[in-house]
């Protein structure tokens, strides 16, 4: 009697989660751009939040674990697959195929992260909150093969509402915990224990309810999708360590107080990808689509009028930032406290460096994904691997050098160029397959 109930219940919240209205493209847009938002600005808001409630120094500490090393690891678990699994629309792949790939993928990334920690010289504290961090992002990486699948079944609302969710579900039992205990470990393991309780209730849950989900896997499948997608992972793992070595040179030559500073300028990175993503992830399908039926010249317009929307907005927010990223500032540190009085109003003009250097990530990313579609790997691969040599040169010399000036001028001095080279890589191949009228591999 209670399985029956339980099981009522369980059909009733999903059917609440599946249901669309009359317009569903338009609760696809709706909802990717909530759940975007959602993700993005915890994301943005969390490392200010505890750098106000429990100090500088754990502050810090979170802020790395959370937005550096932890999002490493989310990235090992990731794998770089989701643009491979969103455009297979050739299901070359079934979701069973995803799925195990993923649960290996999140156990690597556990492994890895555990065995850094061991012996990295941290203390035990700080390697412990980290490794909850660590712990909370691979269960992020894991609902990210379930949301994949709902965009390429064409329920990207659901992919929406499963951000939405989960973020509000584990970031608000982490501030809570915080709040009352002021004990950053015992959040942590709160956080992880309610984000996998939404990856069960907002992914795992409706996704047994949808049609057209191939749960069927083999395991000689496994290592042929393993070798497609080598590239891309090693390629996403390279782009964020080229994104994130300004903030692994402070971790390395400065204190966990810097770490937290620097972790405050740089949200406005996170609100201009969010922008981006909005204008981006919606014409994914449209532009893989074009390029399968070789409609180049469409292709090409449509990927013109996508750059224009993110060139003009990346503009815009380095414009806003300039004019008002010294009020901005100062009203952070009031709300932090009048221990944080002129500690980040000082950095306007690195503040203003960092925006636009997250206009240009926000560029790449677009052409990043024009040549997953395009299915050049080796390409990307290529870029980053020359990225990552001189991200590795540059930003702890900087960093040495100039502190967090010169992580600022690290940073977008690395985006420049990498920009430069997608840019210039996709549209290469765009306009030899156009005139060629095909394109072969």
């Amino acid at each position: 009697m209670g399985g029956g109930q339980a099981g009522k219940m369980a059909d009733k919240w999903v059917s609440l989660l599946l249901r669309t209205g009359g317009d569903k493209e338009r609760e696809n847009v709706i909802w990717n751009i909530i759940g975007s938002f959602c993700y993005a600005f915890a994301s943005m808001v969390l490392s200010f939040l505890v750098l106000r409630i429990i100090g500088k120094e754990q502050g810090g500490i979170f802020s790395f674990g959370y937005s550096t090393f932890g999002q490493q690891m989310f990235l090992l678990a990731y794998f770089g697959i989701r643009p491979f699994h969103v455009t297979d629309g050739r299901g070359s792949y079934g979701f069973g195929d995803y799925l195990h790939h993923r649960y290996i993928t999140c156990g690597m990334a556990l492994a890895v992260g555990a065995a850094y920690l061991a012996f990295c010289g941290y203390g035990r504290e700080k390697a412990a909150v980290i490794f909850l961090l660590v712990c909370y992002k691979v269960v992020d990486g894991l609902a990210d093969v379930y949301e994949s699948e709902f965009q390429r079944n064409g329920n990207l609302h659901l992919t929406g509402k499963s951000n939405t969710f989960r973020t509000l579900l584990s970031v608000g039992t982490f501030l809570v915990v915080l709040i009352l205990w002021k004990d950053l470990m015992a959040a942590c393991v709160a956080a992880v224990a309610a984000q996998a309780a939404g990856v069960i209730l907002f992914d795992r849950m409706v996704i047994k309810r949808l049609s057209g989900i191939q749960w069927e896997w083999r395991r000689d499948r496994l290592l042929p999708l393993t070798w497609e997608t080598i590239l891309l992972f090693v390629s996403v793992f390279l782009d964020f360590y080229i994104f994130s070595a300004s903030k692994y040179a402070i971790d390395a030559c400065m204190d966990d107080v810097a770490s937290g500073y620097f972790n405050l300028i740089f949200m406005p990175t996170s609100m201009i990808n969010l922008a981006a993503g909005f204008v981006i992830r919606p014409v994914l399908t449209f532009l893989t689509d074009d390029w399968n039926q070789k409609r180049f010249s469409r292709f090409a317009r449509l990927l013109l009028k996508i750059s224009g929307v993110i060139a003009g907005l990346s503009t815009a927010a380095v414009v806003l930032a300039w004019i008002l990223g010294k009020p901005m500032l100062g009203i952070m540190e009031r709300l932090l406290g009048s221990a944080y009085t002129g500690s980040l109003t000082v950095y306007h003009s690195s503040f203003v460096v960092i925006v636009l250097g997250g206009g240009f990530y926000a560029f790449l990313n677009l052409y990043y994904y024009v040549l997953v579609i395009i299915r050049r790997q080796k390409v990307i691969f290529g870029i980053y691997f020359i990225l990552t040599l001189l991200a590795a040169w540059l930003a702890p010399r900087l960093v040495a050098g100039y502190g967090i000036p010169g992580a600022a001028w690290a940073y977008v001095s690395l985006m420049v160029v990498m920009a430069a080279g997608f840019v210039a890589g996709a549209w290469i191949l765009v306009l030899h397959c156009g005139n060629k009228g095909e394109c072969s591999a």
